[in-house]
């Protein structure tokens, strides 16, 4: 494929595979087949123990020089990786579309992310601020700084497989880090393409080999995650292995930026505007074949429109198409492999068994164009927000409908599942959207109104709380996870005051 070509990733008809780096250390291979078509794309070379040293060596001895680089000098970096993904925007956006399966609408969307978390980190690199403070003392001054923390570490889930190591790298860069990235096993050859398209610029700009860094397969994750040589840890991914990562990196001290599980809500009140909902509703269930962790899994519906608002949602389901994501004409691709599409259906069954009622019927799509056999059909159910199955995310497009008659029962709704990522309310009320984003209001890290639980942008700070894991990446003050701070206090006096007006006289 002439994308693939463009990238200098070669597939199956080569006869070879994917090349990481001369120090893989290992002769194990990961095959990246795409779910699209069940073909053969390529395959990677997994990182040895032994490599992985090499590489986490070269990452410390890049970061001593890089941090000594002024911040706009950095962020000049990462202004030219934004040039060039630009230049490669349409290669890429098909590879992730290919490999992973999302639309290519989504694809080139999620290379539009790394260039606009590019673009938020070069104006960043000019404002780490750190406060002035009044002493208490005469004659002294304090202030904060901040300075790079080390090396970062960046686990990425297949599910957006350029993006979310975008929002970390950018920001680590231009705050003095370097980067060791363990991409998911499921989508290595985005990673690769990145790490390319990366490696030009920085060999064009004599950046230090180390200050980006590419490990692959799941062996890798453990090493990082108990490896006192890095400080931080950025994990995306279940809730499961979340926890297992949190206490492993806490016992030694580390840090952690958790991205985890959502089981997101759209609350419907009897004052939305149902065209608006359509879109927000759709979009949140059914993109990304329901593989984001903003994917909207429960609708919540006024109980005066809950009839009406179904049927609408009916209509709109019998118009969906499905198949080749790099079809532009197809609204929903595969999900990322059988498994998946066994958690799938297995989900649809357990709901039933449970007490729900299929509202439209889901499973599995076989037969022309559909022999990855990763396609399934977006399911809507009606069931209770405390049954078990509503409780837990699944990753597929399953849409959990029920009835509420308070604006208080909504919320409670809302909140009561163990994640607490991202919500949304529709209604052209102002005092149900201004409850609603209230201390009594949505729990989650982000809370919409008027528009779907996915799409986040950027500028502002994403994640979430409860099972969540409570990390936050991305724009605001994000990047304050990326360094260390430090408080400093100046006597430029001729006398040394204690501070609390201690007396020590010797």
């Amino acid at each position: 494929m002439n994308f693939l070509q463009q990238l200098n990733i070669k597939d199956e008809n080569a006869g070879t595979s994917t090349g990481l780096n001369t120090i893989s250390g290992s002769a194990e291979k990961i095959a990246s087949y795409s779910p699209v078509n069940g073909k053969l794309i390529g395959s990677v070379l997994t990182t040895s123990p032994e490599a992985y040293n090499k590489v986490l060596e070269t990452a410390q001895q890049a970061f001593l020089d890089w941090r000594k680089w002024p911040a706009p000098k950095r962020g000049e970096i990462v202004r030219q990786f934004s040039e060039a993904l630009r230049k490669y925007k349409e290669p890429l956006g098909k590879l992730v579309s290919y490999e992973m399966g999302k639309s290519l609408q989504e694809g080139w969307g999620e290379v539009q992310e790394m260039i606009d978390i590019c673009d938020f980190a070069v104006g960043l690199s000019r404002q780490l601020y750190g406060l002035t403070m009044h002493s208490e003392r005469p004659g002294h001054r304090m202030y904060e700084q901040w300075h790079a923390l080390g090396v970062v570490g960046i686990i990425s889930a297949f599910n957006f497989p350029v993006a979310v190591w975008s929002w970390n790298a950018a920001i680590s860069w231009v705050c003095g880090d370097v980067c060791v990235w363990k991409p998911s096993s499921k989508t290595p050859l985005c990673a690769v393409a990145c790490q390319q398209i990366i490696a030009e610029v920085f060999a064009q700009n004599n950046v230090p080999e180390g200050v980006s860094c590419l490990v692959t397969g799941n062996a890798c994750g453990d090493l990082m995650n108990t490896d006192e040589r890095i400080p931080l840890i950025s994990f995306t991914g279940s809730t499961r292995i979340g926890k297992r990562v949190a206490t492993t990196v806490a016992e030694r001290f580390g840090k952690t930026i958790l991205e985890l599980g959502g089981n997101n809500a759209i609350i419907v009140t009897e004052n939305a505007d149902m065209k608006m909902l359509l879109t927000g509703a759709v979009f949140g269930a059914v993109g990304t074949a329901g593989q984001r962790c903003t994917s909207t899994r429960r609708l919540i519906i006024h109980e005066s429109i809950y009839d009406k608002t179904v049927e609408t949602l009916k209509s709109a389901y019998s118009q969906l198409k499905i198949g080749d994501p790099l079809e532009a004409s197809n609204h929903v691709g595969p999900l990322i492999d059988t498994k998946a599409v066994n958690d799938y259906l297995n989900a649809i069954e357990t709901a039933k068994a449970q007490g729900g009622k299929i509202i439209v019927e889901g499973g599995k799509l076989e037969g022309k164009g559909y022999e990855s056999g990763c396609y399934v059909k977006p399911c809507i159910i009606e069931a209770d927000n405390h049954l078990d199955i509503v409780q837990t995310e699944t990753f597929a497009p399953i849409l959990y409908v029920m009835k509420y008659s308070t604006i208080q029962e909504a919320i409670s709704k809302q909140n009561g599942v163990p994640q607490g990522l991202s919500s949304s309310i529709f209604t052209t009320n102002m005092r149900e959207m201004e409850y609603f984003l209230s201390a009594e209001g949505s729990d989650c890290g982000i809370a919409n109104v008027n528009i779907g639980t996915s799409g986040a942008e950027i500028g502002g700070a994403f994640g979430g709380e409860k099972e969540t894991g409570g990390g936050r990446e991305s724009g605001s003050d994000a990047w304050k996870s990326y360094m260390r701070r430090q408080t400093n206090t100046i006597n430029y006096s001729t006398q040394l005051p204690l501070a609390q007006g201690i007396k020590f006289t010797v």
